[in-house]
């Protein structure tokens, strides 16, 4: 089955089971030009529809996966189809080894040196045919962030992985889209870090029960006041059932 969109409160979400993965992979690879696959969260969601380079970035995506429970539960109260919950680290792995079947390559972007060098030991040994072709640490400053865009251009790898110390995540890639020749980009904040054994990645347990969240307010107790951007999502998707999903089929 082909990958299905559908819009959640406006923001582009994608439908794409684990065998459309390498037909899609394939196809965004054919494309000519900057490709993009985005994991959303509800936060990022949230983010996604005001008016901002996020949203535009989002908008314009290849791929929109989305990895809260609270998407899958905001498709089904607005009746539509429902897509799949995608755990980051797992797609990520899933797409790296579609990369290695076909003899592809990577490039890592981000983490600091110890651990963007460990990361990339680990890649090529568990990866024996995905190519890395470079890498560059995050957190770097801004007078060599052109060596950085033109070495990327002149490797042209298949994947971008994008990770801790890019500070404007997402958007990195996509504005400055036009400088690249043929790349999917993927940002993930934590996966150079696991790589690199320095970030321990939340558990399928954790993952599958929904209760990831829980790991971050632990890490840092202030997002217990994320509760609040959540009870606002959930407004909203009452204020769409009623009135905006009626407009539209009108």
């Amino acid at each position: 089955m082909a990958v299905q969109r559908i819009n959640v409160l406006n923001v582009p979400v994608d439908i794409c089971s684990v065998s459309d993965m390498e037909g899609q992979i394939m196809e965004m690879l054919a494309k000519p030009g900057t490709k993009q696959i985005v994991f959303l969260s509800i936060w990022d969601l949230l983010k996604a529809r005001r008016r901002n380079d996020y949203a535009e970035c989002v908008r314009n995506a290849d791929l929109v996966l989305p990895i809260s429970k609270s998407i899958l539960r905001g498709a089904k109260f607005l009746k539509k189809d429902i897509p799949l919950k995608h755990n980051p680290f797992n797609t990520l792995i899933s797409i790296m080894s579609i990369l290695e079947t076909h003899l592809k390559s990577i490039y890592l972007l981000g983490g600091r040196k110890k651990t963007v060098m460990a990361a990339t030991k680990n890649v090529m040994n568990t990866f024996k045919t995905l190519q890395v072709v470079g890498r560059y640490v995050g957190y770097y400053p801004k007078n060599v962030e052109d060596d950085i865009i033109q070495a990327i251009y002149k490797a042209s790898p298949s994947l971008v992985l994008v990770s801790e110390g890019i500070k404007e995540k997402d958007c990195w890639s996509y504005k400055r889209r036009n400088r690249f020749s043929s790349s999917i980009f993927l940002y993930y904040r934590d996966a150079i870090g696991i790589f690199g054994d320095r970030i321990k990645r939340v558990s399928e347990t954790s993952f599958n029960r929904n209760t990831e969240i829980w790991h971050e307010v632990i890490k840092n107790p202030l997002k217990i006041f994320l509760i609040f951007p959540w009870l606002h999502y959930n407004i909203l998707l009452v204020w769409y059932r009623l009135f905006k999903n009626k407009e539209q089929s009108v």
